[in-house]
């Protein structure tokens, strides 16, 4: 397939670029197609490549911390990553698909070769892409500096609210209602706010819009008050309005604030889309329709499985790009001999593909370990209200706002057998905590082999190299330090001490209600996103590079003790047992000692030593 001229004047004209001279840059490209709800790639990974979209469109999105921020949509003829021309530094932002892109996309080698080859057609492209970026600069500067002042109009008025503890001044140019404020002004804990969270946000919006749709079908809302409701989270799910989710995370009150902090920002965007004011709550009130027929107690634990369900999507999809990069080097390094080590000591041969083999096994088996913990989150609690018996809900609700609320979220959503237990028991929380630390411990135990295995370089083991990230030490020179691995273990600590939390707030449910859900919530969706991050960047900037010391691995083969149990069907128990000990008494290899005393000839030893008859002889001899 070759890029249309079409999209590739059009690109050429986006980037100020000749089409002719792009055209040289993307003669040797290829289409990458992505799905819909696909990463293209994600900040502070590398540039990899540089592209122009062929069909579809992406979203330029910025922030790790959970609380991306739209910041651009890019369409057909765009160029894309063009930064990757330029020094190969990290994406600065991410991009993701929502509906399905295609790319066609030239590797950063194939530049490299373009500015070795042709440097004057590479350095011309260079300053008009550039020129662009400077100018794209230039008017997202204008668009902050104009959108500043339109937030200084708006914060001049305030509005009146009211609640059961009186009335409050309430700034206008907020969503968010009286109970909110008494939140942030009761909770001001941790400075990690909701918003900080963006799938439970989009949750809370799934759960308040199915909720709308089977209050009307069932005649508890009327069509003007469902619409707005279903409008104003429509918005919510688009990623709009998310700043106005301000509560703290840690509260108290079993998730009434964060729950509330929902009703109102809806409640104020519908006002507005139904022609009223903000505050107008006559028209649509937080509590009488957008929480109709609800309670926090199944709103906001249903909202907290919502947004497990979406975190663990994504969670998955980085440990299988982990697998994939450690599949990669498995084959890679199927050839290097090395010797393995029990209790680290050593032990018998194998293969440095064997070993990175294992590793891709182990994050196989922990995702489908999270996978099968995802199918409990999928039993909900809408429709229990207070406590499980379903007070102040119609007749048939529970089953219709669960079938609405599959329809909404997209996952095949089930009523919980039993609302009562359902309510007060956090127990499917604690089987998803303990199966992110089951993932958490298999990806930090790689993590530690990888420092041992790259450790020294001259008085370690030394047998691959990890990519060197920055400078390691302030002293001394030269050093260079895993941080990339150093890193991902820190996280997965993280996640391993989460556990313990979620396990102590679901063992505090008291009666009918566990009260430590916000905690739950915290920790399981904060856990889940830092080691999402986490895989991300091990696959990037540690796996992907990793090479092999091939002299070194088979050095210490030659050279170790272990290797005359790869001997003994061949010379005997005890001339082997006699060779280990002359080896460890007199400091020589066994290999050389072997050859010495000419119980092998050298061709014999070799043929011993070879990767398939070392590690896995039954299926060389089978060959």
């Amino acid at each position: 397939m070759k890029i249309e001229n079409s999209i590739l004047r059009q690109a050429a004209l986006n980037a100020g670029i000749g089409a002719e001279e792009l055209a040289v840059f993307f003669s040797e490209g290829k289409v990458v197609t992505y799905q819909a709800n696909e990463w293209i790639f994600q900040e502070s990974t590398p540039r990899l490549w540089a592209g122009v979209i062929l069909e579809g469109d992406l979203e330029l999105v910025r922030g790790l911390h959970g609380a991306s921020r739209k910041i651009g949509t890019m369409i057909a003829g765009a160029l894309i990553a063009e930064g990757a021309f330029l020094e190969g530094d990290a994406h600065s932002n991410g991009a993701f698909t929502r509906n399905g892109v295609k790319i066609w996309q030239i590797s950063r080698e194939r530049i490299e070769d373009i500015k070795a080859n042709q440097p004057e057609l590479f350095y011309k492209i260079v300053s008009q892409i550039a020129v662009g970026i400077n100018r794209r600069l230039r008017v997202l500067s204008n668009t902050l500096y104009q959108n500043s002042k339109h937030l200084d109009v708006e914060m001049s008025g305030f509005r009146q609210e009211s609640d059961s503890l009186g009335t409050r001044e309430i700034s206008d140019s907020v969503y968010y209602g009286v109970q909110t404020q008494r939140a942030l002004e009761n909770f001001p804990i941790s400075g990690v706010r909701l918003n900080n969270f963006d799938h439970m946000i989009e949750a809370l919006a799934m759960v308040k819009k199915a909720a709308a749709l089977a209050n009307y079908q069932l005649g508890r809302l009327d069509e003007a008050r469902m619409k707005a409701i279903c409008g104003a989270c429509d918005e919510i799910l688009d990623g709009k309005l998310h700043a106005h989710f301000k509560v703290d995370m840690f509260q108290g009150g079993a998730g009434t604030s964060t729950n509330m902090n929902a009703n109102e920002v809806i409640a104020n965007r519908g006002l507005e889309l139904m022609g009223y004011d903000k505050g107008d709550y006559q028209h649509l009130h937080p509590n009488d329709h957008v929480n109709c027929s609800q309670s926090t107690n199944d709103s906001y634990p249903t909202a907290i499985k919502l947004a497990v369900l979406l975190s663990n999507r994504n969670l998955v999809r980085a440990m299988n790009a982990l697998r994939g990069a450690l599949a990669r080097k498995a084959e890679e390094f199927q050839d290097v001999l090395k010797m393995g080590r029990t209790e680290n000591q050593d032990a018998v041969p194998m293969t440095l593909g064997q070993e990175f083999s294992a590793y891709a096994v182990m994050i196989e088996g922990a995702i489908a370990s999270l996978e099968a913990a995802a199918l409990a989150m999928q039993a909900v609690n809408m429709g229990a209200t207070a406590i499980g018996t379903g007070i102040n809900s119609p007749s048939g609700y529970a089953p219709l706002v669960v079938e609405k609320l599959s329809e909404v979220s997209g996952f095949t959503l089930r009523l919980a057998p039993n609302l009562v237990e359902a309510t007060q028991n956090a127990g499917k929380f604690v089987q998803m905590s303990a199966t992110l630390k089951l993932a958490a411990v298999q990806i930090s135990k790689i993590c530690n082999d990888l420092r041992w295995l790259s450790s020294g370089p001259r008085c370690g083991l030394n047998e691959i190299n990890l990519p060197p990230m920055q400078p390691g030490s302030s002293i001394m020179p030269g050093k260079v330090n895993p941080v990339i691995p150093e890193l991902v273990n820190q996280i997965c600590y993280q996640v391993m001490g989460y556990d313990s939390v979620v396990s102590m707030a679901a063992e505090a449910s008291e009666l009918e209600l566990c009260m430590g859900e916000p905690l739950i919530a915290y920790d399981l969706l904060h856990g889940m996103m830092i080691l999402k991050n986490g895989c991300v960047t091990l696959a990037s900037r540690c796996v992907e590079g990793i090479e092999a010391n091939r002299d070194v691995c088979l050095g210490y083969v030659q050279s170790s003790i272990g290797l005359v149990t790869a001997l003994v069907p061949h010379i005997g128990y005890e001339q082997s047992a006699a060779i280990a000990k002359q080896a460890l008494k007199s400091n020589e290899s066994v290999y050389d000692l072997v050859l010495h005393k000419k119980l092998l000839s050298q061709e014999e030893l070799d043929e011993i030593l070879k990767p398939e008859n070392m590690t896995d002889p039954r299926s060389a001899g089978d060959a």
